[in-house]
């Protein structure tokens, strides 16, 4: 069974959402280092300008993943979905407070201290998993979205996987690019898997 066959036939009431990171792109040896394969850049933006929504949720800032993938036409959503929740400003400034504290614990840890965390400080700290299914969901919301197609690499990605399939559409398709390092769980709960971010720009050929 041909499961694209569907997004295929309906670009106009279809969906496509992708992690960034080791899906679009592969994982680079630092952050700054990542790049989108021309290849994957020309299907994205081919499929930006037919298909009712092209929408890439990023563990990344929206604004650095934007840069990274280098397409308009392209909704960019950061921090794991993170920046669509209506907390999104007070969350940023508690996770950049929460860095910040780390910085100044492992300096004291150097110094011989034993630093060690109040009951607060650790719940200031937001369920990153729980934002991308949401972020999923809020996505497909927002547009008259009926089928769907969510590709991610990682851990969150499950999460994103859950956010697809409740969404009500009349059809999903769940796609795990696997690597080494992917979680063996992903590719179990997907309905496609592809080796890698190559391999999925040849897949979004298909579309």
């Amino acid at each position: 069974m041909d499961l694209l066959a569907p997004l295929r036939e309906a670009p106009e009431e279809t969906a496509l959402l992708f992690d960034v990171d080791g899906t679009l792109s592969p994982i680079a040896p630092r952050p700054e280092l990542a790049r989108v394969p021309v290849e994957t850049r020309v299907e994205l933006a081919r499929l930006a300008s037919s298909y009712l929504l092209v929408a890439c949720i990023s563990g990344r800032p929206g604004e650095e993943a934007a840069a990274l993938v280098g397409l308009d036409g392209i909704r960019y959503v950061g921090n794991h979905g993170l920046e669509l929740d209506e907390r999104a400003s007070e969350l940023a400034a508690q996770i950049a407070a929460r860095a910040e504290l780390e910085q100044v614990a492992q300096r004291a840890r150097e110094e011989g201290l034993d630093p060690r965390w109040g009951r607060k400080v650790l719940e200031v700290r937001p369920s990153v998993a729980a934002d991308k299914g949401t972020a999923v969901r809020a996505l497909l919301a927002s547009v008259p979205a009926r089928r769907g197609l969510y590709a991610g690499d990682d851990t969150t990605d499950l999460d994103a996987f859950q956010g697809l399939a409740t969404a009500g559409l009349d059809h999903a398709v769940r796609v795990a690019v696997e690597s080494d390092e992917g979680p063996q769980e992903l590719a179990a709960a997907a309905d496609l898997t592809v080796p890698g971010p190559e391999a999925l720009g040849r897949l979004l050929a298909t579309l």
